[in-house]
């Protein structure tokens, strides 16, 4: 998955950020390169030029504002800096937004040619979204056990900060002394949402807390033996300099200082304030209790799934999706041989061991290799169903420990777009009973190959497309393509294996069940515990998986939506041209089209697919 909080292209903006991944949810491209495109086009011989010029320059403007942002890109203007997490900041991102719409509006829009028209109106309403979205600015959980800066903090320092000359591991050194200041700007933003009674339901903090503690325990903050996360990661990256062994020792020095004078006082205040605020929250789950909490959800339903569909129509579609799909395990339960009902069947494939790799590191490892190999098959058969391929490779790694116990199942992070850093798929392994076998395939699908690498690793490579529009996501669009690239692999053969093929399915009733449970939560009222019975009851997955998915529902209101809301438009648009275009209908030209333009709404996609349908007709 790639998880995002907000579908804003601006905004971006690289909710990778949020998450501590795409979960996407991450770009490095040398800061020349990135500007480049900005001042390339000195004087625009066209309307369209002018806006595509304008288009560059204001997303840059918006990667510039902040420091973490420009890491993401590669660009080390401010890499000894973190970005301004107060109201004024916020202040600051909301007043660069209405500028920003008010330049763009300069343009004249009746002479812009299509793909250019299309970039203007995708920009302008990821403005008018930020804007109008501000006033919900206080309806989030700033520290959750999904993302937020106390676990963000340690994994950006790990997997974006790169140490590659003196001057990086210097800025890495600041940036562990801006922790605490930081941390301080987080207590603020809490206590302000604490104060219109928006605080996270009771069992997120001992996540938070646990993940806060994590990152101070080891060597350099006391003498348990271990060294922590990120005196191990600078120990590693400063190792590997061409530098004197005096100013390396030097450097470390300062890295232990700056742990111990300003990361380690900078957690311990934010544990103290947590376990104060842990006292201050109760039990209830859903959005329904946030200050005009309907019309918050209903707009995080419409952000999210980019459609207009209400609450209770998602709910509806999950029922009706979850009914269908467990008729289709039924098949399968027979075509094995299996004796017994449908739970009966579930319970055998949770608990089963045959199902299982063993909870050992050679368990761990087999786990890794086995991922490897079914993305290298899919690799090897790619053009049967793509003419495009990314140039960027893919890497499979299990999750770091400091942050495995609290992450998501699987996730992908992006690649760096000067080819520095591969596109990566994270599989969780802390808990193997979580990670069935069956389920590898399309979970190796969805994050790797065809799924969110293809997409993302296309999207930032594509030419002619101005820079919002590479780095920009939308939900429904991201996780509709995650969810059907696991689908898909089906019609080539693929999920011989008939549990392999139930593990498929299996996913999808998952998807299929969030959008039950996420709007029985936020709209319905429904307990934490409600909505854990419905999927356990549902569903074959581990009660652990169960009990994750709730509580990620609970801290991101409507994100699950968007997986089975997309991947429904994305095949009914493959129907519609399969039935329109007969045999000139070619997959292939089908998948490019979906992701020739980067990401975009649904019915803007929808929109294409039409156009694209008619010139072949």
């Amino acid at each position: 998955m790639l998880i995002k909080t907000k579908t804003t292209l601006l905004a971006l903006t690289l909710s990778s950020l949020l998450s501590g991944n795409i979960y996407a949810h991450s770009h490095s491209m040398p800061a020349d390169s990135a500007q480049e495109s900005v001042t390339k086009v000195s004087s625009p011989q066209t309307e369209s030029q002018r806006a595509n010029a304008l288009f560059d320059e204001l997303f840059m403007q918006s990667i510039m504002a902040n420091p973490i942002n420009q890491t993401y890109l590669g660009i080390k203007q401010d890499y000894d800096k973190w970005g301004d997490i107060s109201d004024a900041g916020a202040d600051k991102n909301l007043a660069l937004a209405k500028a920003q719409l008010a330049q763009l509006l300069t343009l004249d829009v009746s002479k812009l040619d299509q793909q250019t028209t299309l970039s203007f109106e995708l920009f302008k309403a990821s403005l008018e979204q930020a804007i109008a979205d501000d006033k919900w600015r206080y309806h989030t959980y700033p520290v959750n056990q999904m993302y937020g800066m106390h676990s963000m903090i340690a994994s950006f320092l790990i997997n974006q900060h790169q140490i590659t000359d003196l001057s990086d591991a210097k800025a890495y050194i600041s940036r562990l002394e801006g922790v605490k200041p930081l941390l301080a700007q987080l207590e603020v933003e809490l206590t302000i949402r604490a104060d219109k009674n928006i605080i996270a339901p009771k069992f997120v903090f001992p996540y938070v807390i646990s993940d806060s503690q994590n990152i101070i325990t080891g060597a350099p903050f006391d003498s348990t033996g271990e060294d922590s996360a990120l005196w191990a990661d600078f120990n590693r990256k400063v190792a590997k300099l061409s530098i004197t062994e005096s100013e390396k020792e030097s450097l470390l020095a300062d890295a232990k200082s700056a742990l111990i004078d300003s990361v380690k006082p900078g957690y311990e205040s934010l544990l103290s304030y947590l376990v104060k605020l842990e006292k201050k929250a109760d039990n209830r789950d859903g959005a329904w209790k946030f200050p005009d909490g309907e019309t918050y959800f209903n707009n995080a339903l419409a952000r999210t799934t980019t459609t207009d569909m209400t609450s209770d129509q998602i709910h509806d579609l999950g029922l009706s999706e979850v009914a269908r799909i467990q008729d289709e395990m039924r098949i399968i339960m027979k075509k094995v041989g299996f004796e017994g009902n449908l739970q009966a069947f579930f319970a055998f494939m949770r608990d089963d061991k045959q199902f299982y790799y063993p909870d050992t590191q050679a368990g761990r490892d087999a786990y890794i290799t086995d991922a490897k190999a079914m993305i290298d098959n899919m690799e090897s058969r790619i053009d049967e169903v793509f003419k495009i391929k990314p140039k960027a490779s893919l890497s499979v790694r299990p999750v770091e420990a400091f942050r495995e116990k609290s992450a998501g199942k699987a996730f992908y992070d992006q690649p760096a777009p000067d080819g520095s850093r591969p596109g990566i798929y994270y599989a969780n392994l802390y808990d193997m009973s979580a990670m069935p076998k069956y389920q590898m395939e399309a979970l190796a699908y969805h994050e790797g190959i065809p799924g969110h690498h293809m997409q993302i690793a296309i999207a930032q490579e594509l030419e002619g497309i101005p820079q919002f529009r590479k780095y920009g996501r939308y939900t429904a669009y991201s996780e509709g393509w995650g969810l059907y690239t696991e689908y898909f692999p089906k019609e080539m053969g693929l999920y011989a294996d008939p549990y392999s093929d139930f593990g498929r399915l299996a996913m999808e009733l998952w998807r299929a069940c969030r959008l039950v449970v996420d709007t029985g939560i936020h709209t319905k009222k429904w307990t934490r515990e409600q909505g854990i019975a419905y999927y356990v009851e549902n569903t074959p997955n581990a009660e652990s998986d169960a009990i994750k998915m709730v509580e990620r529902h609970v801290v991101m209101p409507s994100q699950a939506t968007a997986y089975k809301v997309g991947m429904i438009k994305i095949l009914e648009l493959r129907e519609h041209a399969k039935k329109q275009l007969g045999d000139k209908f070619d997959i292939r030209d089908f998948h490019t089209l979906v992701l020739q333009y980067g990401p975009l709404p649904l019915d803007v996609l929808e929109t294409k697919v039409n156009r694209w349908v008619k010139s072949i007709k």
